[in-house]
């Protein structure tokens, strides 16, 4: 069950309580799912009790156990648990992180056109070339431009490139071990869960057409893929050989790098597979 899939099935399960009796509310146009940023609170989350809640005037951890009973029959659903003053916590049949992985390899769209910019001060062009001049249209106020020109942590138009760049240097270095991507099972990491919420948030993100906001999605998701790859090693070390595991985390890198590489496209910024 993909991201989408959940948000359909648990409008689907407010639906028919409704039609049921079990809730006199009006049925929202939309829900959000994500992925908790804490571990041991099931695969996806969501605050969809609380917004019903506000129009039945009843308490929320009661819509929250009328839609927890129904959610939980749902096939593709392992278990629900009410947390908090109700938040419904989603535990999936299968591994949340294959799921995302091939949610984005199988359905991503073709490239999306550049969004509309106005055209780059001819001056600042020149000083900066198109990439980085693009990219400070898009950064907040009083950013340092001549920044954008250095290769450093600290400069995000670096950060976003180089994370894209990583994640074609392990593809590249795979390929010479002898292994491909295959989603799987990837393994705990504290930085997973993170990861795996800006990749499923990205088409979201990108239907905004907000140049700005989609900047800061790729900065977050650059960070958080970097992290992730730090603490769980993509490729074997040493004489180990490539086991299930390096190729489930070479997918979800791959899946990371596509996702950089649209919204870089859509910036009109070039995605680099060296750096």
């Amino acid at each position: 069950m993909t991201p989408a899939d959940l948000t359909r099935t648990v409008l689907h399960t407010v639906r028919r309580a409704v039609e049921a009796d079990e809730l006199p509310a009006v049925v929202p146009d939309r829900v959000t799912v994500r992925v908790p940023s804490r571990p041991g609170c099931g695969d996806y989350a969501t605050n969809v009790a609380l917004r019903v809640a506000q129009g039945t005037g009843r308490p929320a951890a009661e819509v929250a156990e009328v839609l927890r009973r129904r959610l939980a029959a749902e096939p593709g659903i392992a278990r629900v648990d009410v947390a908090g003053p109700g938040f419904l916590n989603v535990t999936l049949v299968g591994d949340p992180a294959l799921q995302v992985v091939r949610d984005v390899l199988r359905e991503r769209p073709a490239p999306a056109a550049p969004l509309t910019l106005p055209a780059p001060d001819p001056a600042l062009l020149r000083r900066l070339g198109p990439d980085a001049a693009r990219w400070s249209q898009v950064s907040p106020p009083g950013l340092d431009r001549a920044g954008l020109l250095v290769q450093r942590e600290s400069n995000p138009l670096f950060r976003v490139r180089y994370a894209h760049a990583r994640s074609r240097a392990l593809l590249r270095n795979a390929h010479d071990l002898g292994f491909a991507p295959e989603p799987g099972e990837v393994g705990d990491a504290t930085a997973l869960p993170g990861l795996l919420t800006l990749l499923t948030d990205h088409p979201r993100v990108t239907a905004a057409r907000s140049p700005e906001r989609l900047a800061r999605h790729l900065e977050r998701l650059a960070d958080a893929f970097l992290r992730w790859q730090t603490e769980c090693p993509v490729l074997p070390r040493g004489d180990e050989k490539p086991l299930a595991v390096h190729r489930a985390r070479l997918a979800l890198a791959r899946a990371a790098g596509t996702v950089l590489a649209d919204g870089l496209h859509q910036l009109g910024i070039t995605a680099p597979a060296h750096l």
